[in-house]
């Protein structure tokens, strides 16, 4: 008579639950909830764990292109031995000298770009940056008499589907392009993303920002400018946007607006 009784007693959620059967909805949906609860949280962990070597790894990457930018990159050489021989500083842009109040080593210029303290909104907005740092890190490579031999200077805009972002190098009197490298872009593959064709690349190779009384003339277009073609490289082929971009923010952050007051103190002798 007990088991009787007890077998008409009305079974516990989890028991009703368990009882199912294996292929029932409510039992799929809870194993799916699992499933995707247990991978999160393993992803999770994860990404947390492996964020100081995604830093490490970003740091290289973006050593390896100022190395590559400045002519001096050797993949069998040490990156941090090779890089060491880059006299980093931190700029301001508005009055073009450097800023001792931050460290060069470990001043982050896009969480700057982000910051109202540290940045500006811009109005005149060509290179679609939204918002521009006050102050930048630039690199300085000097040769074996400790003259500057190099300036390395970030650049960064908007091309057509992503912001762009690069270095520039120039030669020590500030208007001779060395080179030009994008580290960071989501162009198309085959178009836009051509910005990383060497052959494209080397174009910018003894190019000049300024003529002789100082008027910026380096164009990105399909035909060359009237100031002729020293301060002209070819646009992608089937990748007007993206030459537009490249245009707009070279011709930024060459200008008032960038780096125009350092270049001109360079250009003095007085950095």
């Amino acid at each position: 008579m007990p088991d009787d009784q007890n077998k008409s007693q009305p079974k516990g959620a989890l028991r009703r639950f368990l009882a199912l059967s294996p292929d029932s909805v409510p039992k799929t949906i809870f194993i799916a909830v699992a499933v995707c609860l247990v991978a999160s949280m393993i992803v999770s962990a994860a990404a947390v764990a492996l964020r100081p070597l995604q830093a490490v790894n970003a740091l290289k990457d973006k050593q390896i292109n100022i190395l590559q930018v400045a002519g001096i990159y050797d993949p069998d050489a040490d990156v941090i031995e090779s890089f060491a021989a880059f006299e980093p500083h931190v700029l301001e842009l508005e009055t073009g000298t450097f800023a001792d109040q931050f460290d060069p080593a470990s001043f982050d210029d896009r969480a700057a770009a982000d910051d109202p303290s540290l940045s500006v909104a811009l109005v005149n907005d060509p290179a679609g940056i939204g918002r521009k740092a006050e102050y930048v890190t630039v690199y300085l490579l000097r040769d074996a008499a400790g003259e500057i031999d190099k300036v390395i200077l970030p650049i960064h805009g908007y091309g057509l589907w992503s912001t762009l972002y690069g270095f520039i190098a120039l030669e020590e009197n500030g208007n001779e392009i060395y080179g030009l490298q994008f580290y960071e872009h989501a162009e198309t593959p085959g178009l836009g993303a051509e910005v990383d064709n060497p052959r494209w690349k080397a174009q910018w190779n003894g190019k000049k920002l300024r003529d002789d009384d100082g008027t910026l003339q380096i164009s990105v277009s399909k035909t060359a400018p009237p100031a002729g073609e020293e301060y002209h490289i070819d646009a992608l082929a089937g990748a007007t946007l993206t030459s537009v971009g490249v245009d707009n923010l070279v011709t930024f952050w060459m200008g008032e607006a960038g780096y125009e007051p350092f270049l001109e103190n360079l250009k003095a002798g007085n950095i």
